[in-house]
């Protein structure tokens, strides 16, 4: 464990690599930041943090910047400050003001984006829930006219979704009120991609009574847990990471963008991590991708 004084010079190396993304020495720490030490001692703290691989010098020059493991120790150390109650009521008023707008979920995770970046300043990336993997606790099925029904599904974290499509033929409510039975007593508790593959492996065409009224409708339904399963991607903010000094380098921030647009490879990103945590931090090589290295 660090002392308190080599704790200090890391933070403040990493605070002003931060803004300048520059390699850091000691005269800078020394004028910038009051640490009642002499440059000659922050050059033997610096020298020592070098050895023990919290800082490393990337050509000659006195100066370092951070590495992995240094900003691995200023994340978990930022995390264990608790909050003030202003940041709280703040929190709650920006939570008010998000669902205030709309509740259903891809304003809330789209508004929570833009809101996101605005207050950060940074590039935000959010994917939709990713609802194939959760639970079918209700599902039903309502006539709402012109051939047009409504499908609505209430899965196991609560969310509720509701998908619309045209059939071939208009259905009863009473047709739709048997098939929601059957689909409630069939599939309770399975996942829609379990759903999916049950309609596509079983013989349900051919159930009695029921037979052809599943024949009709199935497809539909198949067609709509498909596209209720799809995963979005939302973005704001994408040239605000042109602001910071490192993306100065058009190569970097080239690759950077070509990253954003590969939605698959976001997604990807969003599914790692520990799913026990809310919070999931990456730095530097942690991460998979080289892009976001």
């Amino acid at each position: 464990m660090l002392d308190d004084r080599k704790l200090k010079v890391l933070y403040a190396i990493i605070n002003s690599h931060l803004i300048s993304a520059e390699p850091i020495g000691s005269r800078t720490i020394s004028k910038e930041y009051d640490l009642g030490v002499s440059a000659a001692t922050i050059r033997n703290e610096m020298s020592d943090l070098e050895d023990k691989g919290y800082l490393t010098k990337p050509h000659s020059s006195a100066g370092r910047v951070p590495s992995d493991k240094a900003y691995r120790l200023y994340v978990n150390e930022l995390l264990k400050i608790s909050k003030p109650e202003k940041e709280i009521e703040k929190n709650k008023g920006i939570r008010d003001s998000i669902y205030e707008e709309s509740n259903r979920v891809e304003d809330i995770i789209r508004n929570s984006t833009k809101l996101l970046s605005r207050l950060t300043s940074y590039t935000a990336v959010a994917v939709s829930p990713q609802i194939y993997k959760l639970k079918l606790k209700h599902i039903q099925l309502m006539n709402v006219g012109d051939n047009k029904v409504l499908m609505v599904l209430l899965n196991s974290s609560g969310a509720v979704e509701n998908s619309l499509f045209t059939a071939r033929r208009a259905f009863e409510d009473a047709e739709l009120l048997i098939v929601s039975n059957f689909l409630n007593e069939k599939f309770l508790d399975a996942s829609i991609d379990e759903i999916i593959k049950k309609i596509d492996q079983e013989k349900l065409f051919f159930i009695d009574g029921i037979g052809p009224i599943l024949r009709d409708i199935l497809p539909f339904i198949r067609r709509a847990l498909e596209e209720m399963a799809e995963v979005d991607v939302y973005l704001d903010g994408v040239t605000k990471i042109l602001n910071f000094p490192e993306y100065s380098d058009l190569e970097k921030a080239k690759s950077f963008i070509r990253f954003l647009e590969n939605e698959d490879l976001l997604i990807s990103l969003f599914n790692e991590g520990d799913k026990e945590k809310d919070i999931n931090i990456s730095i530097g090589k942690e991460n998979a991708y080289d892009e976001i290295k």
